[in-house]
Order: structure tokens, then C-alpha cells, then sequence
């Protein structure tokens, strides 16, 4: 019998540009404990796992309520192995024990400004479309058409220079993943990219999407956090 639903977490132990990224404290506890923390308390899934190939970040995983039913083999958990890969070995472990779902999702580690809701609408609007995919995504701060970029000599380019003199207002918006979670329908296939026809965007608020790739970041979405649960 198949279950609804399952949250994949990847967390694997060599981040570089900021060392155990995905347990650094973070005000009060570990990083990846928001993620599992959210996870849990949306009761959107039957089992919540962490995908890893740490003993201690498994420890902490689960002493915060995730299940580490394995630990992630060597050969997907260096700096190129990818997302997708990642989530297809903890779903093949799964099925190998008997366990299927109708539904996955995956969360990043990286995610304290997470909520719930936003979980919730990603699979309604799964469940009730044709859709194999749905991500957290956001707006652009900026028209995408009016940027550029910078050549060997140290000179602006533009990429789209046609636009030079266009009004912002007057340009399409675009869009970008957010970084949080990606839903996917297991009972339907696509071969599509997760950018493509059968995705829906999840559209976030910009005050809270904040990758954390550099430390830089991660100060960034400190002010973030604390800013939003000071007005909260």
C-alpha cells in the first residue's frame, strides 16, 4: 500500500565555504534542526529522513526528530554529486523496504526561514493538477534584462542590450528557486527540466529566501531571522 507523502533532507558533511555548515549553530540550535522542525510540525508526511553520510550530523538529525534510516555511501556524497541523485537513492532505500509514497519532498538543510504554509500549498496544488513538480521560488529584486556582466578587461557587457532604455516597469518579471523545497509526484513522470511546463512555482516573499552558500550569507540570514521574529 502506498503512503501520501515523505520529506528527504540532504545533509551531507563536507560543505567547504562555511566548514559543518549544515550543523552550525544557528541562534539556538543546529541549522538543518529548522528544516526537520518545520517538516514535522506541518504533519504533511509519514516519515521525515535525513539523507547523510555523517555520524554526527545523523545524531543530531535525529535527536531532533528526523529518521537516519542509512548513511549516504561515499560515491554521492562528494562536492558533484548531485540533488537528484541524492533523493533517488534514500526513495530506491525506501522502496527496497517496503515503503512507497505517492509523494516526496525535498528540503534543504539550509532553510531557517521556512514555513509551513508554504509547504502545504506546494502539495494542494500537486495534488490537484497535472503537475509533476512544485518549488519554492521568488521574484527578482531587478529586471533581469537590464543587467550584465563584467569581460576580462574589466568592462560592462550587457546581455540584453536592446534594453538599455527601457523602463523597469515596462520589462517582464522574472523569477528564481528559492532554495527551500521541491515537491514531486512519484505516480507521474516528466522529461522536462524542474524549470519547465510541468512545474508549478510556489512564489515566496523575498524577506524570506536567503541561500547560505558563503558567510556572508549566512550573517545576512541571521538579520533576516531575527528581524522577522522580532515583528512576529
Amino acid at each position: 500500500m502506498q503512503k501520501n507523502a515523505v520529506a528527504i533532507i540532504p545533509a551531507r558533511g563536507g560543505s567547504k565555504r562555511i566548514p559543518r555548515k549544515n550543523i552550525k549553530n544557528f541562534f539556538d540550535k543546529p541549522l538543518i534542526a529548522y528544516s526537520i522542525q518545520i517538516a514535522l510540525e506541518s504533519q504533511l508526511f509519514e516519515k521525515v529522513i535525513v539523507s547523510t553520510d555523517d555520524a554526527e550530523i545523523a545524531k543530531i538529525a535525529q535527536e531532533y526528530g528526523a529518521e537516519v534510516p542509512f548513511l549516504r555511501p561515499q560515491e554521492l556524497s562528494d562536492d558533484f554529486s548531485g540533488t537528484e541523485a541524492v533523493v533517488s537513492h534514500a526513495l530506491e532505500y525506501l522502496k527496497s523496504h517496503g515503503e512507497e509514497y505517492n509523494f516526496s519532498c525535498t528540503i534543504y538543510a539550509t532553510a531557517p526561514l521556512l514555513q509551513a504554509k508554504y509547504l502545504k500549498e506546494g502539495l494542494e496544488k500537486l495534488k490537484y493538477s497535472n503537475a509533476v513538480h512544485t518549488f519554492s521560488a521568488t521574484s527578482m529584486p531587478f529586471p533581469i534584462q537590464r543587467t550584465f556582466k563584467i569581460d576580462r578587461h574589466g568592462r560592462c557587457k550587457m546581455f540584453t542590450p536592446e534594453h538599455y532604455m527601457s523602463r523597469s516597469q515596462d520589462l517582464e518579471e522574472a523569477y528564481q528557486d528559492a532554495g527551500q523545497f521541491y515537491w514531486s509526484s512519484l505516480n507521474t513522470s516528466s522529461s522536462e527540466i524542474l524549470f519547465g511546463k510541468d512545474s508549478i512555482p510556489i512564489i515566496l516573499p523575498r524577506h524570506l529566501v536567503q541561500d547560505i552558500d558563503t558567510l556572508e550569507d549566512w550573517k545576512r540570514a541571521e538579520i533576516m531571522y531575527e528581524v522577522i521574529n522580532r515583528s512576529s
